[in-house]
């Protein structure tokens, strides 16, 4: 049986436990074109990903030190963002610029964060690379020490040891969307985080065999919250489409809902009218939100 998060002191205690516990229960699902092309990882496995991430960080004498997370929606996300944790590395949520309009912001959060790192696919390098003959700000990100992280060695995980960190320990850096000025930043810890599990679970109930299903962007609070934190400290499992393809085909996530048999799903107000007006009574026949 999984344990309740509420004893652990820290979110890679946590990990580790669930890891021990249940190593190959179904954790994480990404669907990666909205429907059947699915990733699937359980514990075991998003553990060995954050220790292989976490060693080459360690390597690199990072503890302590700030990582610009810059992904796609999916799996390796998350992989960075433990694999930051398992490190002593405060993660710092950001979204990679695919245009010109994206660099201020991501300026920005460097400028605030000091980060000393960046985290990302060789995918997302070779765009910022290609954008940055056009940016002229780009030379504070030539600056960092990057890692792509889906070019890890096999094997490096061996090498990971444990962080002195404690509760008080900051997590991660959760920043504004800066639509309004400049992004704003928040210092989480872990008992930020872990407390704030609890209260979630308090008031709504969740156990370990509720699903989850949505497709909220992991670098905002929400999404990072709903789809990753709360599934792990539950020990429940969790489906997630990319939000393009949501807001593409709306019907993906009621067709998700129905056919993972899921349970909870954490939206904006927006997306269920967006969805009202969206959705076609024909492309409900056959589902079952039960």
């Amino acid at each position: 049986m999984l344990r309740n998060a509420c004893q652990y002191q820290t979110l890679v205690e946590l990990l580790r436990v669930r890891m021990s516990d249940a190593p190959s229960k179904h954790a994480y699902t990404y669907l990666r074109d909205g429907e059947t092309d699915a990733l699937t990882w359980d514990y075991g496995e998003l553990d060995r990903r954050a220790r292989a991430i976490a060693a080459w960080l360690q390597s690199c004498g990072a503890a302590g030190e700030r990582a610009l997370l810059l992904y796609p929606p999916g799996l390796d996300y998350l992989a960075a963002f433990f694999g930051c944790l398992y490190a002593g590395v405060v993660a710092v949520p950001a979204y990679p610029p695919q245009r010109q309009r994206g660099w201020p912001r991501v300026r920005a959060i460097l400028a605030d964060s000091q980060a000393a790192y960046a985290l990302t696919t060789s995918g997302i390098a070779r765009v910022i690379d290609r954008l940055s003959v056009k940016e002229d700000g780009y030379g504070s990100l030539a600056t960092l020490q990057w890692l792509n992280t889906d070019n890890v060695p096999s094997g490096v995980d061996e090498d990971w040891s444990e962080p002195d960190i404690t509760a008080e320990t900051l997590a991660f850096l959760q920043y504004t969307s800066g639509s309004t000025g400049l992004p704003k930043g928040v210092m989480v810890s872990h008992a930020n985080l872990l407390h704030n599990q609890r209260l979630i679970q308090e008031a709504f109930g969740h156990t370990s065999q509720d699903v989850i299903v949505g497709w909220l962007p992991l670098y905002h609070d929400m999404g990072l919250i709903a789809a990753f934190h709360l599934p792990l400290a539950l020990g429940l499992s969790s489906v997630q489409l990319a939000p393009f393809e949501w807001i593409a085909a709306p019907i993906l996530w009621v067709e998700a809902l129905s056919s993972e048999a899921g349970t909870l799903s954490w939206l904006p107000n927006f997306a269920y009218s967006f969805m009202a007006e969206r959705l076609r009574e024909d492309e409900l026949e056959g589902l079952s939100l039960s």
